[in-house]
C-alpha cells in the first residue's frame, strides 16, 4: 500500500489544490497540503475528471470546435475537414485527456486503498464502477481519435499500446462488469451527490449510461466485427436498463467564464455557420413549410419549393458534387427540418431569440451588406447584395479566384445562417449521450435482425420524437414522420417511404448577373461510399441522416464516426479549383464521385508522444494498419 501510496501522491497534491474552492475539501479539518489517501475522497476525482472532459475554452476550441466539428461537417470549415492536422492542438489535447484519465485511475485506486485499510464508505464499491465506466468513455473517446492507445497507461503503468480492436473488446467488456457490479440500493448522502455533475451519484442512472454506452461501442464494429458487435448489443439490450428518457441523459450544466465548466461552443471568434452538409439534409425535409415555423414578417422572403437560387458562376466554385453548387440562395427555404431554426439564426433577424452577435466586440453579425466584385469573363459589374432573411451557404475547400471575390463565403459570420446563442453562451448543458441516441442505436440494430425487443421503425420515430422534444417544436412531429418530401440529397422521413427520387429533377432559378429567370436540371448527389451510390432512400440512410441531426451539435465525433463507419450521411467534396494539399486523391477529374481517401479518418499521434516514448510510438504506429496519417482508416472504419 505505501508503493501505491508514493505514485499517488503528485496526483492528491494537485487534486487537493483544486477541490479547495469548488469541493467543500475545506470541511476536512485538517491541513489540505498534507492530506493522505485516508483523507481524500474518491469522488473528488471522478468529479474532477467528469468536469475537465466538459473541456475548457483552450481545449474545446481545439478539439470540439476545430476538429470534431469540422469533421463532422457540423459547420464550414477547412482545417481537419480538408485533412489539415495542427500538431499543436493535437499535443494539447493529448495532455489533457491524459489527465482526465489520469483522474479517473486515480479514484479506482485510492477506492481501492480505502476497501483495503477499512476506510471505505459504504458507497465505495459503487464509486469504483462509477470510475470504470467514465473512463471507458475516456478511452473511447482517445481511441476514436487515434486509433490504437495504452490503455493502462493511465494507471502508473508505462505504456503499452493496444490495437483498436483490442480497445473496443477491452472497453466493452468494462461496461458490462462494472455496470453488474453497481448496487443499487446503497445510499447517496447528499455530500456525496454534489461531486458528480451529471447524474448526483444516482446509480441506476450511471447503469443506463454503461448499457447504452454499450450499444454505442458495439455498433461501432458492426461493420468489420459484426458477431462481438451483435453478442455485446443483446446483452446490453437484455439488461433492460438504456438511456431511453430524457431525466436519463448524460449533460453536464455549463456556465459562463473561462474555466472548464464554460461552454465548449463559446468562444466568440469562431463563426460556426451552417455547412453545406447540414443545409443539404435540412432543406425540404419534413416538408413543414417556413411559413408555419416563422414570424409573419419573414414570410415575404420565403421562396417557391423548386428555386434553387440566384446563378452565380463567377463567384461559386461548381468543381465540388454539392447540388447546389453555383448558387446562392437569396431567401428563405419553402420547407426545412424544424430543428434547423431552432438550431442556427437566420442573418438579419437580430431580434430572433436564436440571434447570436458574437464576436460581440465587433460588428460582424450585425452587418448583411456585402459587395461582389466584378468578374471577367462574365456578364456582370459590381454587385451589392442584402443578405438580410436569407439562407445560403458554401462549400470548404478552395475557390481559387473566386474566393477572393466572394464575401458571403470570405466573411462568413452575419451573412451565412450562423449557431444559435443557445449554444454559445454557456447556459445550456453538453450533453455526452442523450435517449435519442440510444432509439437510432436500436432502430439500426432492428434492421440488422438483431434482438432488440422493438422494431426498426417504431426506434427510429421515437428518435425523432425525443429529439423534437429537446428542440421544442414537438407540434410539428406527426407531419414530419409522415412526410414523403426529399431533401437536397434525395432522403425523405417517413419510414415506409423508400422510394427512390430518381437521378435529378427541374428547378428554377435566376441569373444573378443579369436578373433573368430560367430552369435547370439539379442533380441528386451519388453517394459512392455508400452502396455504391445506388441509394438514397433506403432505411438505414433515413436513421443515419436523422441521427446525425438530431446530434448536432453537441456528438460531432459521433456525426464524424458514424460517416467513417458507413459513408452517411452524404458529404459533399470540398471545392478543388486547386489541388488540396491534404486531400490529393480529390482532382478535378474526380470530384463528382465521393473515395475514403477525400475524408479525414483521424488524428496524427502528437509529436510529443514520439519524442518521450519513442518505442511506444513506433508500436502504436504498427498498429494502425498504415501510415501515422490523416487519412489512415480505423479499423473499425470503411477501408475504401
Amino acid at each position: 500500500m505505501k508503493t501505491k501510496f508514493t505514485k499517488l501522491t503528485l496526483a492528491i497534491a494537485l487534486a487537493v489544490t483544486s477541490f479547495s474552492s469548488c469541493s467543500k475539501f475545506d470541511e476536512i479539518n485538517t491541513n489540505p497540503t498534507q492530506a493522505n489517501e485516508n483523507q481524500v475522497q474518491v469522488e473528488y476525482f471522478i468529479n474532477n475528471s467528469i468536469i475537465g472532459a466538459q473541456q475548457d475554452p483552450h481545449i474545446a476550441e481545439r478539439a470540439f470546435v476545430l476538429y470534431w466539428k469540422s469533421a463532422g461537417r457540423q459547420h464550414l470549415s477547412g482545417g481537419l475537414a480538408t485533412g489539415g492536422y495542427n500538431d499543436g492542438w493535437t499535443n494539447d489535447y493529448w495532455n489533457y485527456i491524459s489527465g482526465w484519465l489520469n483522474n479517473a485511475n486515480t479514484a479506482i485506486q485510492i477506492a481501492d486503498m480505502k476497501a483495503e485499510n477499512g476506510t471505505a464508505q459504504p458507497y465505495n464499491g459503487n464509486l469504483i464502477q462509477v470510475a470504470r465506466i467514465w473512463r471507458v468513455y475516456l478511452m473511447s473517446e482517445l481511441s476514436d481519435n487515434f486509433g490504437a492507445i495504452p490503455t493502462e497507461a493511465f494507471a502508473g503503468k508505462n505504456p503499452e499500446f493496444k490495437s483498436t480492436k483490442d480497445v473496443y473488446y477491452f472497453l466493452l467488456e468494462e461496461l458490462k462488469d462494472a455496470s453488474s457490479k453497481i448496487d443499487a440500493s446503497i445510499a447517496r448522502p447528499d455530500k456525496l451527490q454534489n461531486h458528480d455533475p451529471a447524474y448526483k451519484y444516482d446509480w441506476d442512472k450511471w447503469v443506463s449510461y454503461a448499457n447504452s454506452m454499450r450499444l454505442r461501442l458495439a455498433m461501432r464494429i458492426a461493420e468489420v466485427d459484426p458477431n462481438k458487435a451483435k453478442t455485446e448489443f443483446e446483452s446490453a439490450v437484455a439488461t433492460n436498463k438504456l438511456i431511453t428518457a430524457t431525466d436519463q441523459n448524460f449533460k453536464v450544466a455549463e456556465k459562463p467564464g473561462w474555466d472548464a465548466l464554460t461552454g465548449v461552443m463559446s468562444r466568440e471568434w469562431n463563426g460556426q455557420v451552417l455547412s453545406t452538409t447540414l443545409n443539404n439534409l435540412y432543406v425540404g425535409l419534413g416538408g413543414v413549410k417556413s411559413e408555419e415555423q416563422l414570424e409573419s414578417n419573414l414570410h415575404s422572403a420565403i421562396k417557391p419549393e423548386n428555386y434553387i437560387g440566384k446563378k452565380m458562376l463567377g463567384h461559386y466554385s461548381t468543381k465540388t458534387n454539392d447540388p447546389t453548387a453555383g448558387y446562392f440562395f437569396d431567401g428563405l427555404p419553402n420547407t426545412i427540418d424544424p430543428r434547423a431554426y431552432k438550431t442556427f439564426f437566420i442573418p438579419g433577424d437580430f431580434n430572433s431569440n436564436t440571434f447570436s452577435n458574437y464576436p460581440s466586440y465587433a460588428s460582424d453579425a450585425t452587418i448583411t451588406k456585402v459587395r461582389f466584385p466584378k468578374v471577367t469573363g462574365f456578364n456582370t459589374d459590381t454587385l451589392d447584395i442584402d443578405v438580410k432573411n436569407t439562407w445560403s451557404t458554401a462549400v470548404a475547400g478552395d475557390f481559387g479566384p473566386m474566393g477572393s471575390v466572394n464575401p458571403i463565403r470570405s466573411l462568413q459570420i452575419g451573412k451565412i445562417p450562423g449557431l444559435s446563442k443557445a449554444y454559445r453562451t454557456s447556459n445550456s448543458h453538453r450533453i455526452f449521450f442523450a435517449n435519442w441516441e440510444t432509439y437510432f442505436l436500436l432502430a439500426e440494430a432492428s434492421l440488422k435482425g438483431w434482438n432488440t425487443g422493438t422494431t426498426a421503425q417504431a426506434a427510429y420515430e421515437n428518435g425523432i420524437k425525443a429529439n423534437f422534444e429537446y428542440h421544442g417544436v414537438s407540434e410539428f412531429v406527426t407531419a414530419y414522420l409522415n412526410s414523403e418530401s426529399y431533401n437536397r440529397v434525395g432522403t425523405s422521413v417517413k419510414f415506409t417511404h423508400t422510394t427512390e427520387p430518381g437521378n435529378s429533377r427541374t428547378m428554377s432559378y435566376i441569373d444573378g448577373y443579369t436578373g433573368t429567370s430560367g430552369t435547370t436540371t439539379i442533380q441528386y448527389p451519388v453517394n459512392t461510399i455508400y452502396k455504391n451510390g445506388t441509394v438514397r432512400n433506403d432505411a438505414l440512410t433515413k436513421i443515419i441522416t436523422q441521427k446525425y441531426i438530431a446530434n448536432m451539435p453537441w456528438l460531432p465525433l459521433e456525426a464524424w464516426s458514424d460517416h467513417r463507419r458507413l459513408g452517411l450521411p452524404f458529404f459533399e467534396n470540398p471545392a478543388v479549383e486547386n489541388p488540396l494539399p491534404n486531400l490529393p486523391a480529390l482532382t478535378s477529374s474526380n470530384f463528382m464521385t465521393n473515395q475514403i481517401k477525400f475524408f479525414p479518418q483521424r488524428l496524427k499521434y502528437p509529436s510529443n508522444l514520439e519524442s518521450a516514448d519513442k518505442a511506444g510510438y513506433d508500436q502504436a504506429v504498427s498498429l494502425l494498419g498504415g501510415p501515422d496519417a490523416v487519412l489512415t482508416p480505423l479499423w473499425w472504419a470503411k477501408q475504401n
